[in-house]
């Protein structure tokens, strides 16, 4: 501002030396600023300000303006003095506030979006597993229920203790003592040490097991046929018979009424084959991971394949899996 109120100053001295008059209109053309010019009794004699202004301050504020007064004319062409008042820095300041609340905006809503993404990111695996261990418990209650409330019926003072009634007692037993052994291993078996292992003789480990699914497998009038050489493994026996329960009770679980579950142990491979329900195709892939279920059709909680499979990675067992959906399911092992 006082850079201009010299320049307009320098013009006055000129014109008067030159004999000229002011050119208000060349002024107006280059300068930015709203101006006027006074004479020594304080009248305007040019310029566009209206306002009152006090010449005897130098600076002084209205409104949101600055004002400068210069007095460096001192009389030549009658002007005493110049009033320069600033119509920029408010627009200027205006501007810069709305750029930065715009760029705020950006900046924050990108911040906001990436935060977003990265929260999303972040607390899916733990939202995931929260939803699998809600759905874990609510299905390991639902499985215990139902052989508990088998047992209380068949011990009801309204029940005489028949024959029929001590075998649906036995199955539930020995249903909750299965799930008792599988949330054991799943839950414990990281910090168990190493497993003692010894050589089995796996055929007779079968036979043995597979008496006791007969009463679970006539429930559902199914079939099972066997085809069993002589074979030694090293290994856990209670692993073993995990591993095989576990096979066996999803290939009864899963079978149609009616069904077969063909088994063979040969040349150190064990085949389960069913007539069940089958797995689609693009779900084989997932049917090993913890808590998961390819079908909510039966009862289950999702973790008898994922230990079959731990136990299989443990001992270097080589297991496979294929199936069919609607014609069955079946599981190789190789020793």
């Amino acid at each position: 501002m006082q850079n201009v109120a010299s320049k307009i100053s320098s013009s006055i001295i000129y014109a008067h030396m030159s004999k000229l008059t002011i050119n208000t209109t060349k002024l107006a053309s280059y300068i930015q600023y709203d101006y006027a010019l006074y004479d020594n009794k304080h009248n305007k004699l040019a310029g566009n300000i209206k306002e009152d202004i006090d010449l005897t301050k130098r600076i002084q504020k209205i409104d949101d303006t600055y004002i400068l007064v210069d007095g460096t004319p001192r009389g030549h062409l009658g002007v005493y003095h110049i009033v320069i008042r600033e119509n920029i820095f408010k627009d200027k300041i205006t501007s810069l506030i709305e750029k930065s609340i715009f760029y705020f905006v950006i900046i924050y809503s990108i911040i906001a979006i990436i935060g977003y993404y990265l929260a999303d990111l972040f607390l899916a695996p733990i939202i995931n597993e929260r939803r699998k261990l809600n759905n874990f418990i609510k299905d390991t209650t639902h499985e215990l229920n139902t052989p508990i409330t088998a047992i209380l019926m068949s011990t009801s003072k309204d029940s005489p203790l028949t024959a029929k009634n001590m075998q649906r007692i036995n199955l539930s037993a020995k249903r909750i003592s299965e799930i008792y052994k599988d949330l054991v291993y799943l839950f414990l078996h990281e910090n168990k040490n190493e497993p003692r292992s010894s050589i089995l003789q796996l055929d007779k480990i079968i036979a043995v097991q597979l008496d006791y699914f007969e009463a679970f497998a006539s429930k559902k009038k199914l079939t099972i046929t066997s085809n069993i050489e002589a074979t030694s493994f090293e290994m856990e026996k209670e692993n073993f018979i995990r591993l095989f329960n576990n096979l066996i009770s999803n290939a009864i679980k899963y079978n149609k009424i009616g069904g077969s579950i063909d088994i063979e142990l040969k040349n150190k491979t064990l085949i389960i084959k069913d007539t069940g329900i089958g797995i689609k195709k693009e779900l084989v892939k997932d049917i090993f991971n913890r808590y998961y279920r390819a079908t909510k059709d039966q009862g289950g909680f999702g973790i008898g394949l994922n230990i079959a499979y731990h136990i299989c990675k443990t001992y270097n067992i080589q297991i496979e899996v294929e199936s069919i959906e609607k014609e069955g399911t079946t599981f190789t092992l190789k020793f």
